[in-house]
């Protein structure tokens, strides 16, 4: 090749490497501003802020998220806000919004391509969407920052904020501090695997249990032996024509009445060891014994006389003696803590000796009461939970007072109704769901 063509060859290769730089960098632009157009980033507590730049949310300082993650082409569209007039906001058919975004934006309004009735969730932050009904009006609108300061039409606080409305949806006319009512679709529930159940009247019994001994009390013997003497002395100089004697008589009657009343024993019982002997079995067992059952201090409420026994001996496995509940001390030991129960148990075979230990259960009906399933209870220490299921996904909290537990329930005094169901499974999810939205609220 000669030296000019050489040159010329050179020269075409450079024009078309020049060629090739110019597209390549047009290209690189056109591309470079697409992508400055599109990686818009926004915040994903509030979607309606947008930025073309990375930082931080001015409202609630979160980190600016890019859209692309989302998976959503555009911002939710925001909902109309009223006229200058200060008219009521209406939500526009078909559209659907999103709770957690309700709360905090109220005009955070979803445009998706779904009907009204179906149950979606928010493509921003993954909650539960449901749909407003054409034309739904707020009840009112609350304070951004001050939940218990309303206003029946739209307003802005101190601060220039939009007051947030507050739907039918969302209301609760029960207030618990530090709770709030949610939300749940049949999804969710089902994947949490919650379950609820209806409040109804039970008979409800109770059982006591006890250690004991049988009885043998010397003391209490002679006490009544001493008593029915006293009141035969007293019975003889009753027609006395000397006053002193009478009196003393009486005091002497008085002051064995009030050892027994001590001692355990009801007036009744009283009045019949005054025409009885003092029983035996006190001494030697046989026949009928009695027995001293210790009841601990908080199921004193529970025990009654006439009511049933079943008493057990280590003595003799497998038997068990039937008994009934005469008295209670009316005097709780201080050592122990407990109130002793004295219990007649009929023995003909003399097989329960005096100071043999024993176990006794009691049977304690407490009647036909509004009976809350045990699982549906979250006590803190402070106060005793309860999440009622109202239907149509809403979950409400209630402050409850409950009284006795037994056959797996709880004695319900007040807080929730007959008939309505109570959250049985899952309460721990749902209890921090409610918080977490009393905290996000505030």
């Amino acid at each position: 090749m000669t030296r000019n063509g050489f040159l010329i060859v050179a020269c075409v290769m450079l024009v078309a490497a020049g060629a090739g730089v110019a597209a390549y960098r047009a290209r690189h632009k056109a591309e470079s501003g697409h992508e400055a157009h599109s990686a818009r980033f926004y915040c994903p507590m509030h979607p309606t802020y947008t930025s073309d730049k990375p930082g931080d949310c001015p409202i609630c300082n979160m980190k600016l998220i890019p859209m692309e993650e989302t998976g959503s082409a555009a911002v939710p569209a925001a909902a109309p806000t009223g006229d200058a007039s200060g008219a009521s906001r209406t939500v526009a058919s078909g559209r659907k919004m999103c709770i957690l975004h309700k709360c905090k934006m109220p005009d955070c309004v979803m445009e998706l391509p779904h009907q009204v009735g179906e149950k979606v969730t928010c493509p921003v932050c993954g909650t539960i969407v449901f749909n407003v009904q054409p034309g739904a009006k707020p009840l009112y609108y609350r304070h951004p920052m001050q939940p218990q300061v309303s206003s029946p039409v739209p307003m802005k606080d101190e601060m220039g904020m939009d007051y947030i409305p507050v739907f039918a949806e969302e209301r609760s006319d029960v207030q618990v501090a530090g709770q709030a009512s949610i939300l749940l679709s049949d999804e969710r529930r089902q994947m949490i695997g919650l379950k609820s159940e209806p409040i109804k009247r039970r008979d409800l019994a109770s059982t006591v249990r006890a250690t004991g001994k049988v009885a043998y009390d010397p003391d209490l013997y002679n006490a009544l032996s001493e008593y029915r003497e006293a009141v035969r002395a007293r019975d003889g100089v009753k027609d006395s024509p000397y006053p002193d004697a009478v009196e003393r008589a009486d005091a002497l009657v008085a002051a064995g009445t009030l050892r027994l009343r001590q001692m355990g024993l009801t007036p009744a019982q009283i009045a019949e060891s005054a025409r009885t002997a003092a029983p035996t079995s006190l001494l030697i067992g046989g026949g009928s014994v009695w027995v001293y059952a210790q009841v601990y201090e908080y199921e004193i409420g529970l025990v009654k006389p006439g009511q049933a026994v079943e008493v057990t001996a280590a003595a003799y496995p497998g038997r068990s003696f039937r008994g009934t509940v005469r008295s209670l001390d009316p005097i709780v030991s201080a050592e122990t803590r407990t109130l002793r129960a004295r219990i007649e148990v009929p023995d003909p075979e003399g097989m329960l000796k005096p100071e043999m230990f024993i176990n006794a259960e009691i049977k304690a009906g407490l009647g036909r009461v509004l009976a809350l399933p045990e699982g549906a209870l979250l006590d803190t220490g402070e106060r005793k939970l309860a999440f009622v299921d109202l239907g149509e996904g809403r979950i409400e909290p209630r402050v409850l007072r409950v009284g006795r537990k037994a056959e797996g329930f709880y004695e319900l005094l007040s807080g929730a109704k007959e008939g309505e169901k109570v959250v049985t499974s899952a309460n721990f999810l749902i209890d921090s769901e409610s918080k977490l939205k009393a905290a996000i609220s505030k």
